[in-house]
């Protein structure tokens, strides 16, 4: 590319980008104040052209850029500029993005930089460490907002159980909730230690809400030999992941069956699993489910309704008329 020439179209995408932005900010950021929201999407892909997405952050702003083999290193931050200086942030809280699409999506935890700067966000009546600095992932997955809400809403008197749990925000709605205990399982020891952090600044008991570092299907196993039983689950995996130690790799597309019928195990009657992706491709295979269900003893609990619930656990900055954020399901056995 003639270097001019890509300035130029560099200039001219960064104008309207941050035009884009500047209108997003104005209509959302009051109301979301308001809610004791502060972290909220302002643009994803939404030009064709301009494959970034912008979030905001209580004052940060995270800038990223959909990888592609064409991909210059200049255009990030020439968009990441533009979008700051429209909404006067200074560069210090600007933070720039690669994301990379394909079987990379289950590196959510790796390191980008070491600065372990993190800052305390609102979520509603809720409080999370956010670091915008150092991974990918910034700590908290706002696009779940309303699906956090739900698992609040139903969790009273109820033992959840919170599959690749992050940083453990549902389990924190949860607790809020009243629910009796929860159990949050994820394998990689700086999310656990991150979710302690957040139930501390929640003061959310850890006695009765455990963290357990720990892979899924390790979890599952020991769980259904202890007899563990739960009311509500949330089961939001990666797309894809790879465990090089133990030469294990998981894909959602074809391995969400067994996960789900596993989890399902541990369900009583009545019980209700959410289920979770944010794979741009996935087919729910219910067949799939019933058939690995087949393969657990008999007392296992049959599924009574399967229910797509995406419209409603998609909040309204991140509605997109290209594409899903994610999409989710309610199991109620």
């Amino acid at each position: 590319m003639n270097e001019s020439l890509g300035l130029t179209s560099f200039k001219h995408q960064a104008d309207m980008l941050a035009n884009r932005v500047k209108k997003r900010f104005s209509h959302f950021y009051k109301r979301f104040s308001r809610q004791q929201i502060d972290v909220f999407r302002l643009y994803d892909w939404d030009i064709p052209e301009i494959r970034a997405v912008v979030d905001w952050y209580g004052g940060h702003l995270v800038v990223g850029e959909y990888m592609r083999r064409q991909s210059v290193p200049e255009w990030l931050p020439a968009m990441g500029q533009a979008v700051a200086e429209v909404l006067g942030v200074p560069p210090e809280r600007l933070h720039l993005k690669q994301r990379w699409a394909g079987p990379r999506d289950g590196k959510r935890y790796e390191r980008i930089d070491y600065t372990d700067q993190k800052i305390v966000l609102r979520e509603r009546d809720l409080r999370f460490w956010v670091n915008p600095h150092d991974y990918v992932d910034t700590g908290l997955f706002a696009d779940h907002r309303n699906t956090r809400q739900m698992v609040r809403d139903m969790a009273a008197g109820k033992d959840v159980l919170n599959l690749f749990g992050y940083t453990a925000s549902f389990s924190c709605y949860a607790a809020k909730g009243g629910a009796r205990r929860t159990v949050s399982v994820d394998r990689s020891e700086t999310a656990t230690r991150w979710a302690a952090e957040n139930f501390s600044l929640n003061t959310i008991d850890p006695a009765e809400n455990r963290l357990v570092h720990s892979h899924t299907a390790d979890y599952l196993q020991r769980a259904r030999r202890e007899g563990q039983r739960f009311d509500l689950a949330v089961v939001d995996p990666p797309s894809y992941s790879v465990t090089q130690t133990r030469n294990e790799s998981f894909d959602i597309f074809k391995d969400h069956p067994r996960l789900l019928a596993a989890v399902i195990t541990l369900l009583r009657p009545s019980a209700t699993l959410f289920f979770s992706t944010n794979h741009q491709r996935f087919t729910f295979d219910q067949d799939g489910l019933i058939r690995c269900l087949a393969d657990f003893p008999e007392s296992a609990p049959t599924i009574s309704k399967v229910e797509e619930i995406t419209q409603r656990t998609i909040p309204e900055d991140y509605q997109h008329k290209r594409k899903t954020i994610h999409r989710c399901w309610q199991i109620t056995v």
